[in-house]
């Protein structure tokens, strides 16, 4: 095979690749995941290996207080709505940019006779 049968033979690939619509339409739409839904499948996953006696509390801190997280709501791919307790127990809800969520997240055993708390994850409609 001569150089210039090879050349051609490659401008034709190239040509035939830029002109046939489903492969660049699937090379040019890789979906990346929002980093808060990275973080909220993390907490989900450290969940999920959680032993009967064990429970995960997931704590965010806005700088005045710490919320102890008890759901955890994506109703986009850029925005975490997160409900919990605070310090005196109120009822609080958070909601922010995916970006800028940063939780801490502690495994506990659960005192005898107690049944574990549950983080819930609740799905958009």
């Amino acid at each position: 095979m001569g150089f210039g049968h090879l050349t051609k033979q490659l401008a034709t690939e190239a040509l035939a690749d830029a002109l046939s619509p489903e492969k660049s339409e699937k090379a040019a739409s890789p979906v990346a995941e929002s980093l808060g839904a990275g973080i909220v499948r993390q907490v989900q996953a450290m969940q999920t290996a959680l032993k009967e006696s064990e429970e995960l509390v997931v704590l965010f801190h806005n700088g005045i207080e710490a919320l102890r997280v008890l759901d955890f709501f994506q109703p986009s791919t850029q925005l975490v709505v997160m409900t919990g307790l605070d310090g005196a127990r109120n009822l609080t809800r958070v909601v922010l940019p995916g970006d800028r969520l940063q939780v801490t997240c502690k495994v506990v055993k659960v005192q005898p006779g107690a049944q574990a708390l549950r983080v819930r994850f609740i799905a958009p409609k």
